[in-house]
């Protein structure tokens, strides 16, 4: 009897050990590389999201850095946009030995609490794209999410020549970035061009929900002249999409275009652009996000430290209330620089 229960405890345990395993499983990165050999401290890396076009160029970035700058990376982890699973995936580093963490949380508020439990066991966290409301980061890998808003108020502005209406695609207005972009564009445009109206849509971040309110937002204001989109990465093609089935997709330069800025640099706003599809967009540099996540994280591991100033990479980083946020540069993209090669979405999968 002794070892039928000492089996039953082994069987248990045993199907107790592959559940684990099968729970965490469905939280690993589907695009593969599970991990390096570096030789360095483990990092623990989450990727956001997998469902723009965006974080699939950082993502690629990430793999390629990893390698080549041989970074002893943890399996990596896709929280597909759900704060549940970012905790479940930042708990599976703390239990495999992770010396700092990579995040990119889409739900700023929400991760407080994990971050104080990384805190309390000194494992440092680098954010990437996106600043924690609360809870100590070691270093915020940015651009300037403000001046996104107050580059694409002032680029429609002019464009509308001062008057107009405009359709603003917002993000997660719970995201830090959300916020940034949409309070400096309202401000913006209150203060430089009172006379355009401006047509807030929060999404959430998600492209089907952009353009349902895009749809209901033109049968009402069919004299609509202007788009925003926060996002080229979840906002272009749906965006692109209903205005062609609308007959309103008109190239720049011709009677009854709308004039539209996005946010992101991904190839397919430099491919809009020279179509005449859209106008500008903002670039996110997803390859510094990449670089810089990775460089810091392992400074972070070895225990380094940095100050408020100006860094090496053309950067700036500033003092924040739960840490430091290294702001990376954005420039604007035009028909006039689209076919710039230091642009990295001239260069992504190459």
């Amino acid at each position: 009897m002794k070892l039928a229960r000492t089996r039953s405890t082994a069987l248990a345990a045993g199907a107790a050990l592959a559940a684990f395993v099968l729970l965490t499983a469905c939280n690993r990165d589907s695009g593969g590389s599970g991990g390096s050999a570096g030789d360095g401290p483990a990092v623990g890396i989450d990727l956001p999201r997998s469902d723009s076009d965006f974080w699939n160029s950082y993502a690629e970035y990430l793999r390629k850095d990893i390698k080549s700058e041989g970074v002893n990376a943890l399996p990596l982890s896709n929280s597909q946009n759900d704060i549940t699973k970012l905790v479940a995936n930042v708990q599976v580093f703390q239990n495999t030995g992770a010396k700092a963490v990579v995040m990119a949380p889409q739900d700023t508020g929400a991760i407080a609490s994990t971050l104080d439990t990384l805190a309390s066991k000194k494992i440092p966290v680098v954010s990437v794209d996106t600043r924690p409301d609360k809870g100590d980061v070691y270093m915020v890998v940015r651009a300037d999410n403000r001046a996104y808003g107050t580059k694409a108020c002032e680029f429609l502005g002019e464009q509308l020549g001062g008057e107009g209406k405009v359709a603003e695609l917002q993000g997660a207005l719970d995201s830090i970035n959300g916020r940034d972009r949409s309070e400096a564009f309202a401000e913006c445009m209150k203060t430089k061009f009172p006379k355009i109206e401006v047509f807030e849509l929060p999404t959430d971040w998600k492209g089907d929900v952009a353009s349902a309110k895009l749809q209901s937002l033109l049968a009402q204001h069919p004299d609509l002249n202007g788009i925003y989109m926060q996002a080229g990465g979840v906002f272009l093609q749906p965006t692109l999409a209903l205005l062609e089935q609308k007959g309103l997709l008109k190239p720049a330069g011709q009677k009854g275009h709308i004039s539209i800025i996005s946010n992101d640099g991904i190839p397919q706003e430099f491919e809009a652009i020279r179509k005449g599809q859209i106008d500008a967009t903002v670039s996110q540099p997803a390859d510094l996000y990449a670089k810089y996540a990775l460089y810091y994280a392992k400074a972070a591991a070895e225990g380094k430290t940095f100050e408020p100033g100006g860094t090496d990479h053309d950067s700036t980083i500033i003092k924040i209330p739960n840490g430091l946020e290294d702001q990376l540069p954005a420039p604007l993209v035009t028909k006039e620089n689209v076919d710039d090669k230091t642009l990295w979405g001239n260069s992504v999968g190459q």
